[in-house]
Formats: C-alpha cells, structure tokens, sequence
C-alpha cells in the first residue's frame, strides 16, 4: 500500500490509445460498422485496465454497466484513430467516462462521442466491490492531466 496522500478529486485528464481501422470493419456501405465503434472503445478500457494493474491478475476487473454510442461522422478504412477517454465520476465501485473516436491525425475531427460506466468486481463471486486506494492513486496516474 502506497503511502501518499490520496486525492479524492476526480482526475482532470485524459486518456488515450490509438487504434488501426481494419478493412473487414468495413459495412455495406463502406463505412466502418457500428459496432466496430463498441470494440474500438473496449479495447481502450481493456488498455486502461492494464495501465491500471487490474487486469484480472488481483482477482478483481471492471465489469461493463453501460455503454452508448453517438455517431458523428462515418469512418472510412485505412484510418487510424485515437479513443480517448476522460473520467467523469469515481464512484465506491464505480467508474464513469466520456470516451470519443477521433482520426489520429486530426484529433479534432470526432467521429463518435460515448459514454461508459464500469463496475469493479470480484474475480471469485462477480460482485461489486470498493475500488481501493491503490486502485483511485492508479486513476489519478492513468488520468494525468
């Protein structure tokens, strides 16, 4: 257990990870499909949690609770994109986040805006349980501003 002060305060910053578009995403349409958008946000909560420490090793993970998706401006393959991600609320055994699809290189142009709510359970019984000290001073690090 870390002896520094822990800060109560939700971060301010944000976290990112950057994403190749893959061609069989692609739609009909040529679009990148609708539900790629869900498996482009996980991967960055998958990513989050690992930075994190909590990828299943400690006998606890995050549990996805609520996910939704609104969908701005259509992805075309090749394209690489940045998921961000921004901590909203730091619940007892929660964790809510604004996450947004950008293009890599123009992190300006969103594609997608969402919002996801994570449960920290237990490995052994899939219950909720308290994010620990260690695990919001992780936050802090992962959210840097």
């Amino acid at each position: 257990m870390s002896s520094e002060p822990l800060d109560i305060q939700t971060p301010s910053g944000t976290f990112e990870t950057r994403i190749d578009v893959l061609w069989g995403e692609m739609d009909a349409l040529r679009h990148v499909n609708n539900t790629a958008y869900f498996r482009y946000f996980e991967e960055a909560r998958v990513r989050l949690f690992f930075a994190m420490g909590l990828d299943g090793a400690v006998g606890r993970y995050g549990v996805l609770a609520h996910a939704s998706c609104d969908f701005l401006k259509p992805l075309m393959y090749p394209a690489r994109v940045a998921v961000g991600m921004k901590c909203v609320r730091i619940g007892r055994t929660s964790l809510e986040l604004d996450c947004w699809i950008a293009d890599a290189g123009d992190p300006e142009t969103l594609h997608a805006r969402g919002r996801n709510v994570l449960v920290c359970a237990d490995g052994v019984t899939g219950r909720p349980v308290p994010w620990t000290d260690d695990d919001r001073r992780a936050m802090h690090r992962c959210f840097a501003a």
